[in-house]
C-alpha cells in the first residue's frame, strides 16, 4: 500500500556567533557528517537545502544569525529514531554551546501529502501556530504527536487544544 503522508519539521535557532567564530566552528564542521547521516537514515524523504547542501545559509530572517533546518520522513519513528538515537543525538545535545537560548517554539512537526516538500514560509507557520495554540493536528511536537490525517484512533499522547481541531 503506498504511503499518502508523509512528516515535516522544522527548527530554528540563533547561533551564538557567525559561521567562521570557534564558538560555532565544531557545529558547522560537524554538519556534512550529521546531513550524510540523516540522508541515509531509514525513513528520510527529503531535507532543506541550498547550493553548498546545507540550509544554514538561506536567509529568511532580518537576524542572519537565525537558521533553519527542515525536513520530511516517512513516519514519526523514524525522525525519533535519527534525532534522539543516533550520531545526531550526541551532537544535538552540545546546542547549547552553538545556539542562544529560543523563547518559544523553535521546533514543529506536521503531515504533508507524500511527494510534496515544505516551504520555509510553511514551516514558519506551523512554529507560529505551535507558539500561538499549543500542539494540534497542524503544528505538534514528539510529546504531544498527532496520527496523519487518514489515520483512525485519538491523537498520541495529547488531547488537542480545541481552537485547532479541523484548522489548516
Amino acid at each position: 500500500m503506498e504511503q499518502d503522508w508523509h512528516l515535516a519539521q522544522i527548527n530554528i535557532g540563533r547561533l551564538v556567533a557567525a559561521k567562521g567564530d570557534p564558538r560555532v566552528q565544531p557545529f558547522f564542521d560537524a554538519l556534512d557528517r550529521i546531513n550524510a547521516l540523516a540522508e541515509s537514515s531509514p525513513g528520510f524523504v527529503w531535507r532543506l537545502k541550498d547550493d553548498a547542501g546545507n540550509a544554514t545559509a538561506i536567509t529568511y530572517s532580518p537576524d542572519p544569525l537565525l537558521i533553519p533546518n527542515m525536513s520530511v520522513w516517512t513516519d514519526a519513528d523514524s525522525l525519533f529514531a535519527f534525532v534522539y538515537r543516533s550520531a545526531h543525538t550526541p551532537e544535538m545535545a552540545r546546542r547549547r554551546e552553538y545556539f542562544d537560548r529560543f523563547e518559544g517554539a523553535y521546533q514543529a512537526l506536521w503531515w504533508i501529502p507524500a511527494g510534496t516538500f515544505p516551504t520555509i514560509n510553511d514551516g514558519l507557520s506551523r512554529l507560529w501556530l505551535l507558539d500561538r495554540f499549543g500542539p494540534c493536528p497542524q503544528a505538534f511536537t514528539f510529546k504531544a504527536r498527532f496520527l496523519a490525517p487518514d489515520g483512525a484512533g485519538p491523537p498520541v499522547d495529547h488531547r488537542p487544544d480545541p481552537w485547532c481541531i479541523g484548522r489548516a
